[in-house]
């Protein structure tokens, strides 16, 4: 451990990069970045979930899976990390300058850069280098109207115009259908593609069609105790955890679902379906667009990565009282209860700093370069490590100057050397902060503390799913993993641990009031 801290107070003083071998002598692959919102860790079915998802099991399949593969723990700061390579807090969500996105870099290389879905961040996406895009602007909509979910404006766009949304419209349809019409074009430009796909699915509200919600009916009326023994036991089986994940316990404001009366099941029930009808829905779009790369002779040389952008989403959301989840008047989310076995084994929820908030599954998929089909890899990775991947595969340029602006240098490392079974990262560590929800990981020490509370500290090695503290027993990692995290905010902008402390508890409410 001293020696991992001193050789990182050596790269704290300057960004961390490390491009692997160069893999530009090869034909340039396309290159698919999918992105779904607010998904737990156990809720795909190759990820342990009882959720139909056979699409995404066969990438998962014929590729790799990330079990230790993290985002920002939030919507707009992890989109803001993954389009720039930096810390979110270096960009402030694209309202900062001195970076520039993949689909700037990957434009100047060649690629046609394509965009469908949620944006949330500063800007819109042509503005940024996207050549087309689809989709709104803000952090959440009406699944069926396109509608804003808070203010209600149209935020839909079809590249620079407001789109209106037709009556059969569905999001989750609507741009996989926009993702296959832009790849078609780029394709008949004999152009390498860059497609970012954005899916709001499964965020609130809960919005699904009835032939999605008929395949889950009473599928979860044996509650949310009972699926998170049978997701921990098939993850398991799976290989994905081992014993040094403990199934962590419920968590505490959270009751047993055998505490609940029949009308409080019959109230909770129907939310858990919808939601999984949701991720049903989402799979099937993605399979339409495997299926099309692969008629199209297009997807032995095409890298796709899917994550979701931070795990289970504990909000409480309930604007229309007496109406069930699914239609389009409806406006609910589930609450704590549930993301909390979505995000089994692991503890808390979006936002937080813990493994629960920033754990997500994620899948690499790309016949002509990774041969170990079905593999599953440890390797500690997060979303500052796709633009270096994707400058990698790519055999892209990453500047240092862009639109008379000097860039940051990225953040992460190239993950092309894990897909052919390195295990380490090296001394890179990993960072986390958000609403003064921090952490710092070095190796498989992570030192994580909530808003206005103090440190914890964790061996991920022995207890990844962190119920174990170890601050009291040993104040010397503790003090050495701190000292290095307020380095890195003081270097980055993000909030130092007094700050942190200082930050009031959040008011936001986890939990409805059960009829």
């Amino acid at each position: 451990m001293a020696y991992r801290v001193f050789a990182c107070v050596a790269v704290l003083c300057c960004a961390f990069s490390a491009p692997s071998q160069s893999l530009a002598k090869s034909p340039r692959p396309n290159i698919v970045v999918i992105l779904c919102d607010d998904m737990g860790f156990s809720d795909l079915g190759c990820f342990g979930s009882e959720i139909n998802t056979p699409n995404l099991d066969r990438l998962a399949a014929n590729g790799i899976r990330f079990t230790d593969f993290h985002n920002n723990a939030k919507c707009s700061e992890t989109r803001a990390s993954l389009l720039t390579g930096l810390w979110h807090q270096q960009s402030r969500n694209l309202k900062k300058s001195g970076h520039v996105t993949i689909a700037e870099v990957l434009r100047e290389a060649g690629y046609s850069t394509l965009m469908s879905g949620k944006w949330h961040l500063a800007k819109t996406p042509p503005e940024r280098g996207f050549d087309r895009y689809f989709g709104f602007l803000g952090g959440a909509i009406n699944f069926y109207t396109g509608r804003d979910w808070g203010n209600g404006e149209n935020l839909m766009r079809l590249d620079r115009k407001e789109f209106v949304a037709p009556k059969s419209f569905y999001s989750t349809d609507a741009f996989t259908d926009y993702a296959i019409e832009f790849v078609d074009q780029a394709r008949s430009k004999e152009q390498p593609f860059f497609l970012y796909l954005a899916h709001n699915a499964p965020h609130f509200p809960l919005h699904a069609l009835p032939e999605d919600i008929a395949k889950y009916r009473g599928r979860y009326s044996i509650g949310w105790d009972e699926i998170r023994k049978r997701r921990y036991a098939k993850l398991k089986e799976l290989n994905i955890i081992d014993d040094t994940w403990r199934l962590s316990v419920r968590d505490p404001k959270v009751e047993g679902w055998d505490q609940l009366t029949k009308k409080q099941m019959n109230y909770l029930e129907p939310m858990m379906e919808v939601y999984a009808a949701m991720v049903d829905r989402l799979d099937q779009n993605i399979g339409r667009l495997v299926t099309h790369l692969e008629k199209q002779e297009v997807l032995d040389n095409t890298l796709i990565l899917f994550f979701s952008d931070n795990g289970a989403c504990p909000y409480q959301r309930h604007r229309t009282p007496g109406v069930a989840p699914g239609p389009a008047n409806s406006d609910i989310a589930y609450d704590a209860r549930w993301a909390n076995m979505c995000n089994t084994p692991l503890r808390l929820y979006k936002q937080y700093a813990h493994e629960g908030g920033s754990s997500t599954p994620m899948i690499a998929h790309w016949p002509a370069k990774i041969d170990a089909k079905g593999t599953l890899t440890s390797f500690a990775s997060h979303l500052v490590d796709i633009m270096p991947t994707i400058v990698d595969v790519a055999g892209a340029k990453y500047p240092k100057e862009f639109d008379g602006e000097d860039i940051l240098p990225m953040e992460g490392v190239s993950l092309v050397p894990a897909f052919h079974g390195k295990k380490e990262r090296g001394d890179h560590p990993l960072f986390w902060e958000f609403a003064g929800n921090h952490a710092i990981r070095v190796d498989d020490w992570k030192l994580v503390a909530e808003r206005s509370k103090e440190w914890e500290l964790y061996d991920l090695s022995k207890d990844r799913s962190e119920t174990q503290d170890l601050a009291a027993k040993s104040p010397k990692h503790v003090k050495q993993l701190a000292k290095l995290y307020d380095q890195w905010a003081k270097r980055t902008g993000a909030k130092t641990h007094k700050k942190c402390v200082a930050t009031k508890p959040s008011s936001q409410s986890q939990l409805f009031e059960l009829p």
